[in-house]
């Protein structure tokens, strides 16, 4: 190519960078184009060792999958599912029709981060970060999505004696942030705490893992039945609770202090069955 060539496919390079300036669609041109162009590098393309490989995230919440590439030049970087070997992502762009997943990169950074949003149980597993290089690299990052778990400890039936403190523990694991707001209900209606019958408290500790407890003093025979355990927008977990008056106490005293009779065994069934008949709750 003659000199003069060179300059004059210069000097037309030159105008057509100079009319997109100037023109309404040159802040789209310098963003879409200009800033997208490799810098050049003098050795291939590595991650950088500090990107971590596992991720435990909450089911629903939003979950950031990050790859930093060091020295990337030309090449392109791609995020690839392996449990069906699908592409997500390419450079800044989605290749799913999933539209959970994104692609996130800001221009001459090397952060390259997947985004997923709602995350389920089933989109646990490997997502693997991957460069355009001959044979292509990849950095692997393990997604765990663990669900909240509910449960009131000591079900499914409690035994309490007449005058004792009913002393409920309802444990949330793997608890969103912020804590869900934490109810509890008796047969099914909830539970007021400052109602006439009085001495009913409630301990809440928040975190990861959020604890409630329900603490209802002096208890009578029509404290017995259901209590459920309620977090907001959450699966419930109750426990049945039974209050044990000076009958029914000396029947549990006679059935653990000596080998149990069937008569023995069929009378206390029998006694707790006509006191939940008399109480409504069947």
């Amino acid at each position: 190519m003659s000199s003069g060539t060179g300059l004059c496919s210069s000097t037309i390079l030159i105008g057509l960078l100079l009319l997109a300036k100037g023109t309404c669609g040159s802040r789209r041109f310098r963003t879409d184009f200009l800033q997208d162009i490799p810098t050049p590098s003098t050795s291939g393309p590595i991650f950088d060792p500090s990107t971590p490989s596992n991720l435990t995230t909450l089911a629903g919440n939003i979950a950031f999958l990050h790859c930093k590439v060091k020295n990337l030049g030309n090449r392109t970087v791609s995020w690839v599912r392996h449990r069906d070997i699908h592409l997500l992502t390419a450079g800044r762009y989605t290749y799913t029709s999933d539209q959970r997943f994104e692609a996130l990169h800001t221009p001459h950074t090397e952060e390259w981060t997947l985004r997923i949003k709602y995350p389920q149980k089933k989109d646990s597993g490997i997502y693997e970060c991957q460069i355009s290089t001959t044979p292509p690299i990849g950095h692997f990052v393990y997604m765990n999505v663990v669900e909240p778990k509910t449960e009131v400890e000591g079900g499914p039936d409690m035994y309490i004696n007449e005058g004792s403190t009913i002393n409920l523990t309802c444990v949330v694991e793997n608890s969103p942030d912020p804590a869900p707001v934490i109810n509890w209900s008796h047969n099914k209606e909830t539970i007021s705490f400052d109602s006439p019958r009085g001495g009913i408290s409630l301990v809440t500790e928040k975190g990861s893992t959020t604890t409630s407890k329900l603490l209802i003093q002096k208890a009578v025979v029509k404290d017995s039945g259901i209590y459920a355990c309620e977090p907001f927008n959450m699966t419930a977990s109750s426990v049945r609770v039974h209050i044990l008056d000076g009958e029914h106490q000396a029947a549990m005293h006679h059935a653990h202090g000596s080998s149990v009779s069937p008569t023995i065994i069929t009378a206390l069934i029998t006694l707790t069955v006509l006191h939940w008949y008399r109480m409504g709750w069947i």
